[in-house]
């Protein structure tokens, strides 16, 4: 038992989301105790108090309850908490990643091939609206290569499992490409970029959205979640031409941060096994890391394929952009 020792506070107290033992009555209490907030974060109780987890209706109203948004219940007077929620779903599937396996078809529907030149696939991505795809900044701010931020040298392939199969396959030019503004080349903060497609897709069985979760969405630590790709299925390998898929697990952000040796920003969020084995490699950069809430069924975005030291080794985690810290961005240049 000596791994969980010294964890958490007392059986007696409440702990915050900044690890702060407080008297566990301060939960509920109708006063925001914790500084994040996390103490009234859940409480039909509390319906005066907005905190960093509480969903905000389009009205102004906060609702506490974890993860509000597209549960299938109407949390907010003015339903907006499930306005929003034609997104995260596979019509296809109603019934390489290092360690995975292949893809079905249409079980990834939000998934993209970016294509560089006649080089073929180069990054993924995902898709986010008709006319918007969410990917990584480092795909294009690649040093003394100007050419990688020039939209015509790009195609997006929708739709796609198997690269050399076009059959039901939507190819888009890209008309602009807006990287984060505050994106670090060295460190990888802010890794995040929007592509803007030249004409708009067309949703089918095997061409769906995902779901991008508001900023207050909690992804804990230990939730299975799923990444997809073309990438090497080895360190130092070729991409493949199948979809590849591995499910793989948050990881607690204190752990995280220690693995990577305090190279990690809030912007970040770490995810597989710290056994290895299993792990995001050099071609699903830009990739999404999906995670489905039981509640509404949904499939939310919660991270993008960042960074890494090598690929699936031991105690090196695959390192994710964290979607949420950078909603308001992605809401500010493209309206969703």
């Amino acid at each position: 038992m000596s791994d969980e020792m010294d964890c958490s506070c007392e059986e007696s107290e409440w702990r915050c989301g900044n690890g702060v033992c407080l008297p566990k009555d301060v939960v509920c209490n109708g006063k925001q105790d914790c500084e994040d907030g996390n103490d009234e974060a859940n409480c039909q109780t509390s319906p005066g108090i907005c905190s960093d987890y509480s969903f905000k209706c389009d009205n102004g109203d906060c609702v506490n309850k974890v993860n509000a948004e597209c549960d299938r219940v109407d949390d907010c007077s003015d339903k907006s908490d499930e306005a929003r929620c034609d997104c995260g779903t596979r019509p296809y599937k109603m019934n390489r990643i290092v360690g995975g396996q292949n893809a079905d078809k249409g079980e990834w529907p939000w998934q993209v091939s970016l294509h560089f030149k006649t080089f073929g696939h180069a990054c993924g991505a995902s898709i986010l609206s008709p006319k918007y795809l969410l990917t990584a900044s480092h795909c294009f701010s690649v040093p003394y290569q100007p050419d990688n931020l020039i939209p015509s040298n790009w195609q997006s392939y929708s739709g796609m499992q198997d690269q050399y199969k076009h059959d039901g396959v939507q190819r888009r030019a890209i008309r602009r490409i807006i990287t984060h503004p505050d994106y670090n080349q060295m460190t990888f903060d802010y890794d995040i970029a929007l592509l803007e497609l030249s004409e708009p897709l067309e949703f089918t069985n095997t061409i769906q959205p995902i779901c991008l979760p508001v900023a207050s969405h909690v992804f804990p630590a230990g939730m299975q979640c799923w990444i997809a790709g073309w990438g090497a299925t080895r360190e130092g390998g070729t991409a493949t031409q199948l979809l590849q898929k591995a499910m793989v697990k948050i990881i607690n952000d204190t752990v995280c941060n220690t693995v990577t040796e305090g190279q990690v920003t809030s912007r970040m969020m770490c995810s597989g096994f710290l056994s290895g084995g299993v792990d995001a490699c050099q071609g699903d950069s830009g990739g999404p890391l999906v995670c489905n809430e039981e509640s509404g069924g949904k499939w939310f975005q919660a991270g993008i394929v960042s960074w890494g030291e090598g690929c699936a080794r031991q105690m090196k985690p695959g390192v994710y952009t964290r979607v949420t810290k950078l909603r308001d961005w992605i809401k500010k240049e493209t309206g969703i």
